[in-house]
């Protein structure tokens, strides 16, 4: 591996929702302005960027950190996470996967979902994905479930396959459902939730293990600092972030007791959940 000298660009990799990247081109110019160098946002195209020096910090998932994490010795370390704003996530780096259904469905309650249509984001995606199955097994649901599941490749898709009626219903982040409906009027006008799955430890902020405890240290302390910083909270209500918190890896237990629940249950994916047709 090279390594590049202290005065070259940073790279932050964003692995989320399109829909946060102005809060994430935010945090990459902030980073770069405490650390006197310059940091630039790329979109992620594989977990395996952190090991291979093309990825230095990042905002991934809870789950593909999970894996990460696992790796010996892990490529990442979880810096912080948001803490979203209001009485819904009790000051607590937390969020749901809000289950979202057309206004004039008939679906009342998260057990009349069965034999519906679904739509979820992709596989290694917590929110969309494992949370459903985990909540599944929960329900106590078999094979057969749904009678079709549609991979939509990104939440905001599966928000308006919802929205048209091509599906019957989905699992989306709720950060990124209030981000959507509060900049396009007309989903919400024909969209409802009908339950939500949860609540998870909420997708953190990482650094790639190989960089100096120094500079790890100082990127934790600038996020953990901009709730306090008046010129930072028009970006983070962007994304209804009140601030962020210093998170480790144990806050990902949960995740990790979920996974367990899915593999004890024997749903490696969700499309387990769906019928033949």
């Amino acid at each position: 591996m090279t390594s590049r000298h202290r005065g070259a660009p940073l790279r932050f990799a964003t692995f989320l929702a399109p829909n946060m990247v102005p809060v994430y081109r935010f945090l990459a110019d902030r980073i770069g302005d405490r650390l006197g160098r310059p940091v630039e946002l790329v979109v992620g195209r594989s977990f395996d960027q952190f090991e291979s020096g093309e990825a230095d910090l990042g905002v991934i998932c809870g789950l593909p950190y999970v894996w990460l994490a696992d790796r010996q010795p892990p490529p990442v370390e979880p810096l912080a996470a948001p803490v979203l704003g209001g009485d819904r996530y009790g000051g607590r780096p937390i969020y749901y996967s809000d289950v979202i259904i057309r206004q004039d469905s008939p679906i009342t309650r998260l057990e009349e979902l069965r034999g519906c249509s679904w739509a979820y984001n992709e596989p290694a995606s917590h929110s969309g994905h494992t949370v459903t199955l985990y909540s599944l097994v929960t329900m106590g649901a078999r094979p057969g479930f749904f009678a079709r599941v549609v991979e939509a490749g990104f939440h905001q898709r599966a928000i308006r396959l919802v929205h048209t009626g091509a599906v019957d219903a989905a699992a989306i982040d709720s950060q990124v459902l209030a981000i959507e409906l509060r900049d396009h009027p007309q989903l919400a006008d024909h969209l409802g939730v009908v339950g939500a799955f949860g609540p998870s430890t909420i997708q953190p902020v990482v650094a790639a293990s190989r960089l100096p405890d120094q500079l790890k240290d100082e990127v934790r302390k600038l996020l953990v600092e901009l709730g306090d910083d008046p010129s930072a909270r028009p970006t983070l209500d962007h994304g209804f972030i009140d601030r962020f918190t210093p998170v480790d890896d144990a806050a990902y237990d949960d995740i990790r007791a979920m996974l367990a629940t899915i593999q004890d249950a024997g749903w490696p994916r969700l499309t387990q959940a769906a019928g033949s047709h």
